[in-house]
């Protein structure tokens, strides 16, 4: 954590760390891991309503664990910017990280891949795979999404490539 700023330091600190190396076609391993997953999810989501940072919702969204939906949101400008978020475990996690996916957002910023999987290959990536299998899902939203949106969003917004949901609904009765 040598040369990250004193929040991110003092986020990461708060995230727990996971053990299980495990992926899902690990069996009772993976039960583990996912146990392990919602656990430091639940630890991030707490951390951020007590900061007054609460900024996603996220859940699997099958029995299995391999697939997860959600929300995401972003404040710029007084205005909340918010979008669904998804992502699916690949078959050799936790060796690579979760693709990250916006779909609403494909095609809007060059920082993105087809069908809306934001680009975390240069930043993230590298980090994910010094740190496996300690991190998970938490650690992709805290170290992946979170710079991602900061950067991002404001840039769509100023840019006019995305626009408030009140602003749209205004040009939509027009």
């Amino acid at each position: 954590m040598e040369g990250w700023d004193p929040n991110t330091k003092s986020t990461l600190t708060q995230i727990p760390l996971l053990t299980t190396k495990a992926g899902p076609r690990d069996g009772a391993a993976w039960t583990q891991r996912l146990k392990e997953e919602y656990k430091a999810l639940i630890a991030y989501t707490q951390m951020n309503k007590s900061n007054d940072n609460d900024w996603f919702r996220i859940s699997a969204a099958n029995p299995e664990g391999t697939r997860w939906t959600g929300k995401c949101w972003y404040v710029h400008n007084l205005l909340k910017y918010e979008f669904d978020l998804q992502l699916d475990i690949p078959v050799t996690y936790p060796a690579t990280a979760p693709e990250l996916e916006l779909p609403e957002l494909d095609g809007k910023t060059q920082k993105m891949y087809r069908g809306g999987k934001i680009c975390l290959t240069v930043h993230f990536k590298p980090l994910w795979a010094k740190n496996c299998p300690r991190f998970g899902i938490a650690h992709a939203l805290c170290l992946g999404l979170a710079p991602w949106l900061a950067a991002e969003i404001p840039i769509l917004v100023d840019s006019g490539m995305i626009k408030h949901k009140d602003d749209a609904a205004t040009s939509n009765e027009s």
